[in-house]
This record gives C-alpha cells, structure tokens and sequence, in this order.
C-alpha cells in the first residue's frame, strides 16, 4: 500500500507492511485483509499526523518553561492511567519541538509516522540516513511518562554512549533524565541509569543485568527462607540490591542484526569453576598442538551439511599414539577423540583477523575478541561455545579460560519476548519479517524516505580469482579518486582490508582504515569519509550506526561511490555498506565485485563445487 493512496503526502516514498508471502486461496484472503487493515491504519497515522502538526505552530511560541510544563503535564495524566495513545498527539509535537530546540534538529512527516508505528509495536524499516536516532526519541519518551523506565538497545557500547549523548539535550529540555549502560559500568553506575527515564544500552548489557538481577533475588529468597526469626530477612537496606527496576518497553536499532542474527545467542553466567582445570588445560594445549598435522579423509572427515568433523579409524589411532602428558593420559579416550576434532576445526575454519582478533584484556592479558559476522565489530563479552573458544586460545597460545557450570542463562530472544512492549528499527528488515512477525509479533512497516533516492548501481563485475578482482578494484579507486570523489571499499574480513589497503599504499593513494582492530577511531574516520578525495577501506562495521556526511561540493560531483569486494552470507548486510552513499536525496553509487574463489561459494554451492570454480576461475586469470 501506498501513503499517497491513503492521502498522506510523505515523501517519496512508500510504507508497507512486509509479509512472508504464502500459496492457496486462504492465503489470498488474509493478504487481503491484512491490506484493508493497513489501509484503515494508514488513514488513523495520518490524522495523528495531522493532529500533531496542528500543535506546531503553537508550541513554536511558547516558552522553554512552558514547554516542559506541558511535559510534566502529559506525565501525570499518564501515570493517573490515561491512555498512552490519546497522548500520543501531544507528546510527539513536543518531542518535535523540542528537537527543534535542543538539536536543530526537526523531525520529518515521515519519522513521525516511523514513530507512531514503532509506538505500536512495529519494526520500522527505514532507508540508511534518514534518521533512526531521532526518530527513536518518539516512542522513547512517551513510554517513559509512565514512569516504568524506556530501554533502547543497540549494537556495542560506542553507539550507545553516542547516540545517548547526542539526544540528551532533546530529553532534558522536556524534564526526562538519560542513562547509558556501559560495559566498565559498576552496580552503582548501572542502578543510576536504569533509574533514568530513558535508558541506553546493549542488548548484551541489559541481558547480563537481567540474569545477575535473578540470581540475587534467588539468593535473597534463600536466605530469607532460613532466616525467619530476625523479621525483616536479613535485606532491611544494606548489601546488594538489584540494579533494574523492570522492563516495560525496549527500542530495538538495529533490529535484524539483534532480533534475528544473534537470536539464538546465550548469554551465561557462570558458576564455580570445575575441580580438574589443570587436566582439561593441558588437554586443550596438547590437541592444539597436534591440531594442524591432520590430514583431511585420511585423518578426518567433514560432514558437509552439519559441519562436524569426524576422526576416522586411522585419525583415532594417530590419537592413540601421539605422545601425551601425565595429565592428559588420565583422559578418557573419547575426550581425547572429542578435543582432537575440536582442534581440527578451529585450525580449519577460524583465522585470525577474520572470525577473531588478538588484544590485550583488562588485567593485561590477551584474549580473543570475537569479530561479530554481521556488523564487522568486535563482539565484546561473547565466547564461542563448545569448547571452541578455549580451542582457539590453546591454538594462539593464550590463557585458557576454563568453560565453566551455569548459574544462569538466558538467549537474546528470551531476553526481549519479556518486553510487554517491544518495538524496533533497522534499514533492513524486509527478508526477515517473516521470522520478525511469528517470533516476537511485530509487523514489519517501511517507512518512505523523505526526500527520493538519487543513488546508482553500476554493473557488477566478476573475475577469476581474488588477485585479480583486487587490482581491478585499486584501478576503480584510482580512477574515481582522481575526480574529487570519496569513496568507501567494504571487504568482508580484517584480513582483506588490510591486503587492499597494502595495494593502496602501493601505488601511493592516501587512505583510512577502519576495521575491528581501531574501533576507536571510528567516528573520526567516518566523519572524514565524505571529505573531498578521501579514500576509506572498511569491514562491514562501517554499514550499521554511522554516518558518512559530504562536502558540499561533493554533491555536484556525483556523491560518494561505495565499491563492495564481495557477498556477505546475508544480503543485508551488503545493503548497510550501500546504503552509506545516496542519503537524504544526495547523489552516489555503487559497485559490486565478485569473483570466482569468494567464501560464500562455498556455503552457497558446497565445497567441492567451489572448489572446481576456483579452478576454473585461476585458469581464465592464468
């Protein structure tokens, strides 16, 4: 359905709900009737709209003090049980205004109406650059009247921290205090921000928070339970006390990435570590050690729909012969068989500076950081399970952090199904809205863009071997670079960036690298990018949460040109990167570069069948 078809004049778009699609007369009927319902909901947004820019002009001239009068207003009526929804009018024109105030910043037709779907409980589907932060500010502020606290979680704690500072000034000129959860953040810091009306944080953060919250109560419980003579249990106002005050709503950025990607990802507190650490150590060191003198079908087989490595006969007789340890012959033999497998894998499919990187911890000592597939930044706080992770450390001679029993657990999709209300954002939602929609019952809606889109694709190109798509890729950097153009290169591991960025240094262009490994450099690098003849090479992290502005002579010379190395598993992703050039009606495009031996020929087809391309694609380069 189209707004326009619905008489709401919002850009230049259009906003749909997005179904799975299905076959068969019922089908037909519900699509049907899913369409004549988002007509009759296109028809109320609109006089919503309308409603709250009605309220405009008189809110331009009222006072700073009268303005948060009528906040504080709103906050009582909401609190003595009024509806929510007959405040919404009201409350987004003061969100608007005071956007207007504290930002310069004022919100578009378009993003109210992505505020009034997120409110319903919707994911909003908005196009990269057209403002998701601001827009966030919307139902965040209306679900904090009731004074229940309003989460909004994001991908790490860098666009937390950003985001919850950059709209702070719009909160505290309508009386609302912000808090921000961060990973260093101590009890006190956290009970604070959660005490806030509006919370920002990460999904991990909020998850850990959640579970530490239950085991105190639990071990409150327990003690109160032995202690019944004393009157109050022991928990009058001194100890530990919880740090979240519950969870009323939650503003998901990033939706896809969280809600769908790292779904099934268990967050885990563990319990006393087990009692043969040194044991289970050494074995781990011992089949490292071992790990890469495999040979494959001769030593192990791969099954190539489950991925698991198996030892054949001969692979568990080298076991047996290897040479062993006094602690690790205490090993049971299918724990050696099991280690050893285990060793194999993390040799053949986990490198370093693709799925992991290496770097100092807190206390001094290296530890691998995960690099998240779908955003390219570092997954701090996760761990592979399955004894992968402590695999890898043995692999890269690190401290072996021992896995450990579980006191507590609990998966990403656990963590939000126990939002009563639950809404989300992305620019990329669409291929998943199906799942979106039967998990956690909220439809997919895209919002128009508010200005039309101006960006170009150019023809894709494809050559034989990586070798030879790299220095194609050097060839187009260099020839747009010549006219003025920025221009942002997006590879899908560490690795890779910094190969294109040695050819670069090779024929003399002057660049910035933006990968897992100098996050923290992040936003001077992005803010940098759109400058004239600037040159970024970038993992995916340069897809989700930031924002690539331009010189505004750039514009008139064709925008940024975004070029991409290569298919990401998940089209999304490839769709972040592009959606880095042609924002808000500027111009720009964008170019994809394939080839022959790429790794998702390898899911896509198979092994063996990706491997005979790989031949053939060295013989038509060779």
């Amino acid at each position: 359905s189209d707004l326009t078809d619905a008489g709401v004049p919002l850009g230049a778009g259009s906003t749909e709900v997005v179904s799975s699609g299905g076959r068969g007369e019922s089908q037909r009927a519900l699509s049907v009737a899913s369409a004549r319902g988002f007509r009759l909901k296109m028809l109320r947004w609109r006089r919503q709209l309308a409603e709250i820019s009605a309220m405009e002009p008189t809110l331009m001239t009222e006072s700073d003090a009268l303005l948060r009068k009528r906040s504080l207003a709103l906050r009582y009526r909401a609190m003595a049980g009024e509806r929510l929804g007959s405040l919404l009018p009201e409350g987004y024109a003061l969100v608007r205004e005071a956007g207007r105030r504290a930002l310069k910043m004022r919100h578009y037709d378009v993003q109210i109406v992505g505020g009034i779907s997120l409110f319903e409980g919707c994911i909003a589907e908005m196009q990269t650059g057209e403002g998701k932060t601001l827009t966030a500010t919307l139902p965040l502020y209306l679900h904090s009247l009731l004074g229940k606290g309003a989460h909004l979680a994001t991908v790490n704690d860098y666009l937390a921290h950003r985001d919850a500072e950059w709209m702070r000034p719009l909160f505290e000129r309508l009386g609302l205090t912000v808090g921000v959860i961060q990973t260093q953040d101590d009890q006190g810091g956290r009970r604070t921000s959660y005490a806030a009306d509006v919370t920002y944080g990460t999904a991990k953060e909020f998850g850990f928070d959640f579970l530490r919250d239950r085991l105190l109560l639990r071990a409150q419980n327990r003690v109160e339970t032995e202690m019944l003579g004393d009157g109050g249990g022991g928990f009058s106002g001194t100890g530990d006390q919880i740090v979240m005050r519950g969870m009323h709503f939650c503003l998901v950025d990033e939706a896809d990435s969280i809600l769908i990607d790292e779904a099934r990802t268990p967050l885990i507190i563990g319990s006393i570590e087990d009692t043969v650490r040194d044991q289970i150590v050494e074995t781990y060191r011992w089949a490292a050690e071992h790990g890469a003198s495999y040979v494959k079908e001769d030593d192990y087989t791969i099954d190539p729909e489950t991925k698991q490595y198996e030892l054949t006969a001969r692979g568990r007789q080298r076991v047996r012969a290897l040479p062993k340890s006094d602690l690790v012959r205490t090993m049971g033999l299918v724990d050696l068989y099991e280690y050893s497998e285990r060793s194999i894998k993390v040799h053949e499919e986990f490198l370093l500076n693709r799925q992991y990187v290496v770097r100092p911890g807190d206390k001094g000592v290296d530890e691998i950081v995960i690099v998240d597939e779908f955003t390219g930044r570092l997954a701090e706080g996760r761990k592979w399970r399955d004894g992968i992770h402590q695999a890898i450390e043995a692999k890269q001679e690190l401290e072996i952090s021992v896995p450990t029993g579980q006191a507590a657990r609990i998966t990403v999709q656990d963590l939000f199904l126990r939002y009563p209300h639950l809404a989300g954002m992305t620019g990329t939602a669409a291929s998943s809205a199906g799942e979106l929609r039967k998990i956690y019952r909220t439809p997919v809606i895209r919002v128009p863009t508010n200005k039309p889109p101006k960006r170009e694709q150019l023809a894709d190109r494809v050559f034989g071997t990586m070798e030879a798509k790299f220095e194609a890729i050097v060839r187009e950097i260099k020839e747009v670079h010549e006219t003025g153009r920025p221009v942002l290169v997006g590879t899908r591991s560490i690795d890779k960036s910094v190969i294109l960025s040695q050819m670069l240094d090779e024929i003399g262009i002057e660049h910035q690298v933006l990968n897992a490994n100098n996050v923290e450099q992040e936003a001077e690098i992005v803010a940098d990018a759109g400058g004239h003849g600037k040159v970024t090479v970038a993992t995916n992290m340069a897809g989700r949460g930031t924002d690539v502005k331009l010189d505004l002579q750039i514009e008139s010379a064709g925008g940024m040109h975004v070029i991409c190395t290569e298919l990401h598993d998940a089209a999304r992703i490839d769709r972040q990167l592009i959606g880095r050039c042609g924002r808000q009606g500027d111009r720009g495009s964008y170019r994809q570069y394939l080839s022959l031996d790429d790794d998702i020929l390898k899911g896509g087809l198979g092994v063996k069948k990706a491997d005979r391309m790989k031949e053939q694609g060295a013989q038509i380069d060779g």
